[in-house]
């Protein structure tokens, strides 16, 4: 655990329901002020920090006098309109009493599985961390219908923590962490303080939803972290009223139960489009780029670019091919291949002129590229 959450530089913190509004009470803007407090420790630490917040149905159902939680899905809507304007404005508040600034952002399931808006949320979220301002996400639970019945933020913690290539989730609860068997019920139940993210045994440790307020439990944290794990991020499951637990843990203290990532970062972005077996295209670069590309570790500019290959959309995966023909490394595309035909061979500040609008500078973001 020391090692993993010393070195981490971008962290995901996702906070369960009954700790954001105080087992339903409403907004709890003491413990907001908190992790609040602790993220702009870390970013004056050099870290970059993502909150995944629930709270918005349970803070709506108090503003609304519900006192429980109603099974329409209209009423459910409802709610969480309601009372994600105080979620959002708590957190604005706190994080500006320490110089920090917050943006909301509303993501659903179908936003990450959708290759483009993957892309449009990714790079609007490594935007604002490169301005200083923490991302606060919630599950956008105005528009989802099943997701609001069955789905759960620790699944939306762990994609986010996909989607901008986290080191870590930390994962706040209103349990120290993970127990072989529920210590409630069991005497001998043994802590769990470190495990390989994804390992079967954990799953069958974990039991169901433990608060009325929340709709997840340490089932879903489990599997959250094995997914976490796809892409390189170990996860860390603590008590969210531990004193300064997003410190102490940055600090390599052993606090909660730590999943960890069995796969590198890197190697688990690698296999991730190697999984991309039937690609949508490729794009041909001359010998500047492919110099660019491997010596220097730089994105694919489209100056590079001498011929397209195939018809594919923004965020397909690619292939990047060299004047022989030989395929040097494959990446998620910026345009879609009509678009990268008029901007090839272009530099990147006339792209807003052949097109009427800029995406990104680069046809493949080097994050998003890996060479074969």
């Amino acid at each position: 655990m020391n090692e993993v959450l010393k070195n981490a530089r971008r962290i995901v913190v996702k906070v369960g329901s009954s700790l954001v509004t105080n087992e339903g009470k409403g907004v709890d803007a003491d413990a907001i002020g908190t992790w609040c407090r602790q993220m702009a420790a870390l970013a004056a630490d050099d870290r970059e920090v993502i909150m995944v917040s629930s709270g918005a149905i349970a803070e709506g159902m108090k503003r609304l006098g519900w006192a429980t939680r109603p099974k329409e899905i209209h009423e459910l809507q409802a709610a969480a309109a309601v009372g994600q304007m105080g979620l959002a404005q708590m957190y604005e508040t706190k994080l500006r009493e320490h110089g920090m600034g917050s943006a909301q952002v509303l993501l659903t399931h179908a936003d990450l599985a959708d290759r483009e808006r993957y892309l449009n949320a990714r790079s609007t979220l490594l935007t604002l961390l490169s301005h200083r301002v923490v991302p606060v996400i919630n599950e956008n639970d105005t528009v989802v219908t099943d997701e609001i019945k069955f789905g759960d933020n620790d699944t939306l913690g762990a994609l986010v923590a996909n989607l901008v290539d986290a080191d870590v989730l930390v994962i706040l609860t209103d349990q120290k962490g993970l127990y072989s068997a529920d210590p409630r019920k069991d005497p001998q139940a043994r802590f769990i303080d470190v495990a390989t993210a994804g390992d079967p045994a954990l799953e069958q440790m974990a039991g169901g939803a433990g608060s009325r307020v929340g709709t997840g439990g340490m089932i879903t944290k489990v599997l959250a972290a094995k997914r976490a794990a796809g892409s390189g991020a170990s996860t860390v499951i603590a008590w969210g009223r531990e004193p300064d637990v997003l410190v102490r843990l940055t600090q390599g203290e052993p606090i909660g139960s730590l999943f960890v990532a069995a796969t590198p970062k890197m190697t688990a972005r690698k296999q991730w489009m190697a999984d991309h077996l039937q690609l949508r295209g490729a794009v041909v670069v001359d010998d500047g780029a492919v110099a660019k590309l491997r010596v220097e570790g730089k994105s694919l500019l489209p100056i590079g670019m001498v011929e397209v290959v195939g018809e594919f959309h923004r965020g397909d995966v690619i292939a990047v091919r060299n004047l022989s023909g030989q395929d040097i490394a494959r990446g998620l595309a910026n345009y879609a291949s009509g678009e990268a035909r008029l901007i090839a061979r272009k530099a990147s500040s006339e792209i807003e002129s052949v097109l009427g609008y800029t995406s990104e500078p680069e046809m493949i973001h080097r994050d998003n590229l890996v060479l074969a």
